[in-house]
């Protein structure tokens, strides 16, 4: 199976200039460079869901999230095409922006010679809460860093829309061991912003700063879902540390 992507556009045509300058500018552009990980398209060919690797992004500005979520929509009778596309930090992210959008949830899962594996359950089930329900939490920030190969890592910082919900910030963490092909993904909670940002700088700095619990105080008002990606989110700093 090939890993190029196959947008599976001959004989379509966007359906406007501005729809055909956006898809060059963001997707067509780079598309050598991406690898697909994840695809579903439906039976009737008028909905494509893609998670694509963009390897052009770590040569571009420090940090910047290296997957894109693609959504194309066909008109089959006018043969005509728009689309919705997200740059994101994690899989599991990248799923849910798709899920939310009409993809199966059980249709778009990674193909099996594609990016590492959960190294223990609890990666797993992360991950499962944060493809699963995303409606929750909003990303704030993120940062992706593969210039060590002794350090391979991915922060995400998340608010929860709810502001009454405790704890209000989150930080993801995944971690790459690329001896063995795995990786973990933790998750801390923050009361505040500045707490959050404040564990953001010190792990960047190399600091030794476990991550706190995400548990709630009372389970009565713990979230039951995990994030979505507002396309309006902001993103990390262009600068030699990550700044949250």
């Amino acid at each position: 199976m090939s890993s190029s992507p196959d947008f599976h556009l001959d004989g379509y045509e966007a359906v406007n200039d501005d729809v055909a300058e956006l898809f060059w500018q963001h997707i067509d552009i780079e598309a050598t460079e991406l690898t697909v990980l994840a695809e579903h398209h439906t039976d009737d060919r008028r909905h494509s869901y893609y998670v694509l690797h963009n390897r052009a992004v770590t040569w571009g500005m420090p940090g910047e999230p290296q997957l894109v979520a693609l959504h194309l929509q066909r008109d089959t009778q006018a043969r005509t095409f728009r689309f919705e596309h997200e740059q994101l930090p994690l899989v599991p992210m990248a799923q849910s922006w798709l899920i939310a959008r009409g993809c199966p949830k059980d249709a778009i899962g990674l193909r099996p010679d594609r990016g590492t594996d959960p190294a223990d359950e609890a990666t797993k089930a992360l991950e499962e809460r944060l493809a699963s329900d995303g409606d929750h939490f909003a990303l704030v920030t993120s940062y992706t860093s593969d210039d060590d190969p002794d350090r391979v890592q991915i922060t995400v910082l998340l608010a929860a829309i709810d502001e009454k919900v405790p704890p209000r910030f989150r930080v993801l963490l995944q971690e790459v061991d690329i001896d063995h092909w795995t990786h973990t993904l933790r998750e801390g909670g923050f009361a505040t912003y500045e707490e959050a940002t404040d564990w953001w700088q010190a792990h960047w700095w190399g600091e030794e700063v476990p991550l706190p619990s995400a548990q709630p105080a009372t389970r009565q008002t713990a979230p039951t879902a995990l994030p979505r990606t507002p396309t309006s989110a902001p993103r990390s700093a262009s600068t030699q540390r990550p700044r949250a």
